[in-house]
């Protein structure tokens, strides 16, 4: 029953942030032991793990992306939002929130680009 919906602006200019929201209906972002990943996938590449914000509020995240990547929460909102720095070209992707790895969101496709 948990529901997972992306939302944020579809084209972001290089060098700016990429900001992106993902409001859970269905389930606590704050349940113990769930997790709440940031997932990418690029135009014809594999899909990317991010980052996670964990339900104490703990965050982790992938190597490439660590220095750029920013997770955090509003847990009145049952909300957990993506930032990422700094971006280019590549970072086009379409962009997922998901629960674990059982349920996913939609996806919403992010363009980068002047």
């Amino acid at each position: 029953q948990v529901q997972l919906q992306e939302s944020g602006p579809g084209l972001v200019k290089p060098s700016q942030t990429l900001s992106l929201t993902c409001t859970v209906s269905g389930g606590s972002i704050t349940t113990n032991y769930a997790y709440w990943s940031w997932i990418r996938q690029p135009p014809g590449k594999g899909l990317e793990w991010m980052g996670a914000i964990l339900y104490s509020g703990s965050t982790y995240y992938s190597p490439s992306l660590k220095s750029r990547t920013s997770i955090s929460r509003d847990t009145s909102k049952n909300q957990f939002t993506l930032q990422l720095s700094s971006v280019t070209p590549e970072d086009t992707a379409v962009y997922y929130c998901a629960s674990g790895i059982s349920y996913w969101g939609e996806g919403t496709l992010v363009t980068v680009s002047s």
